[in-house]
């Protein structure tokens, strides 16, 4: 069927139907008058679209406003069934896999830990298949998939670059693998960026169109987000910022083949247990110990050692932020702000949403001080928030990428 021509009626219902479905993606249930109230539309009108919605699948009637004066009045909401997305969160630990429906509600998970010698291929396949049966469905019925990984595909030689130490996903033939074992569209993007979009879409970066998310977990990195949009750079490594040469650090050269770079060795997770012993801070016990305090997964994702043992460490300095602990976080905010500072000089952002493990297990205390370094070195002075999506934030940001794509397509009565 030829596309509707601008201004015709056909392009101004499929205007309507796209505004009141967002409305109900926004609001929930909602019913006839109040769509029309939200949207400007006559009562008519409104009874014309909920109809022309819910013959094609879209919005399916859930029940009365009963408990209000007057006649309850039918509600209307988003059919949740009339798509589903997968996205997949992968780490050297482990591909973590959910699915969600049209709605964005997740209906499954599955986790599939990494074995050694593991293909990429036989993961991701086994922990998607897992996730689309637990859900009750067939692969075939996801419409789209989103991988978020550590580094980026290059767009030019489709090989992941800047995340050497993600074993099994080096082959020069792995998109094509992967396309011919996926049944749908997949999409690809860095974990980081993944992490903004869900900061963008469901947390604290919502209503900013220029922001960055520093990210602090196994690697250091950030998310660049001008305009609304993720800058991705030419080969995907915008926001690689644990190569950058910071002063304190000896220069490192190659930083691709040494996988580090100033900024990471600098303020990285590995280097903060010696800091903290440095600084007379008191070991956490190893886990299992009797004392041990339990850490918080700040992402909501397993963590291998070396991550795990900074979650303790910055935890328990900031439950009680004196002395030894005090100056442990006050060295470690004047390491990431030696980072950022270079990023603000550069970006101007309005925001700075601080996420990742090793970062939130800082909490208020560390945001302050960072807040007060960053001030002293750089030239612009963005608000410093706390990430909001502190559960799998990847995964999340996976399953919303997919999702935006997926309500394109489902949400086009245009045609």
């Amino acid at each position: 069927m030829p596309a509707a021509t601008p201004g015709t009626p056909s392009l101004l219902r499929a205007m309507n139907d796209r505004a009141a479905l967002e409305l109900l993606l926004t609001h929930g249930p909602l019913s006839r008058t109040r769509i029309g109230h939200l949207t400007g539309l006559s009562k008519p009108t409104a009874s014309q679209l909920l109809a022309r919605l819910e013959a094609v699948g879209l919005v399916v009637a859930t029940g009365t406003d009963g408990g209000r004066p007057g006649p309850s009045a039918q509600l209307y909401a988003v059919n949740p069934r009339a798509g589903y997305v997968g996205g997949l969160d992968v780490t050297p630990e482990r591909v973590l896999a959910a699915v969600a429906d049209i709605t964005g509600t997740v209906v499954a998970t599955h986790e599939v830990p990494y074995t050694e010698g593991a293909e990429a291929v036989d993961q991701v396949t086994e922990a998607l298949g897992e996730a689309v049966k637990a859900a009750g469905l067939h692969r075939s019925d996801l419409r789209r998939v989103a991988i978020g990984t550590p580094g980026a595909f290059d767009p030019q030689t489709g090989r992941l670059r800047y995340a050497s130490h993600l074993p099994g996903w080096h082959s020069p033939t792995l998109l094509e693998e992967l396309a011919a074992a996926l049944p749908m569209p997949v999409e690809y993007e860095n974990d980081v960026n993944l992490a903004a979009v869900a900061e963008q879409r469901l947390g604290a970066a919502r209503g900013h169109e220029d922001f960055v998310l520093l990210w602090n977990e196994e690697g250091l990195g950030a998310a660049l987000v001008l305009g609304g949009r993720l800058h991705r750079g030419w080969t995907g490594g915008a926001g690689e910022v644990g190569f950058l040469p910071v002063p304190g650090r000896p220069l490192v050269r190659q930083v691709t083949r040494a996988n580090s770079g100033g900024y990471q060795e600098l303020a990285g997770v590995e280097g903060l247990p010696r800091l903290a012993a440095e600084l007379g801070v008191e070991p956490v016990p190893a886990p299992g110990a009797a004392d041990a305090p339990a850490a918080p997964a700040a992402s909501g994702a397993p963590h291998g050692p070396e991550v795990a043992a900074a979650v303790a460490l910055l935890t328990r300095a900031a439950a009680a932020p004196e002395g030894a602990n005090l100056h442990f976080l006050q060295s470690y905010a004047t390491a990431l702000a030696t980072g950022l500072a270079s990023v603000v000089a550069v970006l101007d952002p309005e925001i700075v949403v601080l996420s990742g493990a090793a970062i939130s297990a800082g909490g208020e205390p560390l945001r302050a001080l960072l807040e007060a370094e960053l001030a002293e070195l750089a030239p612009s002075r963005p608000r410093l928030v706390p990430g909001e999506v502190r559960e799998r934030a990847v995964l999340h940001g996976a399953l919303e990428s997919a999702l935006a794509a997926t309500r394109d397509e489902v949400f086009d009565t245009s045609g």
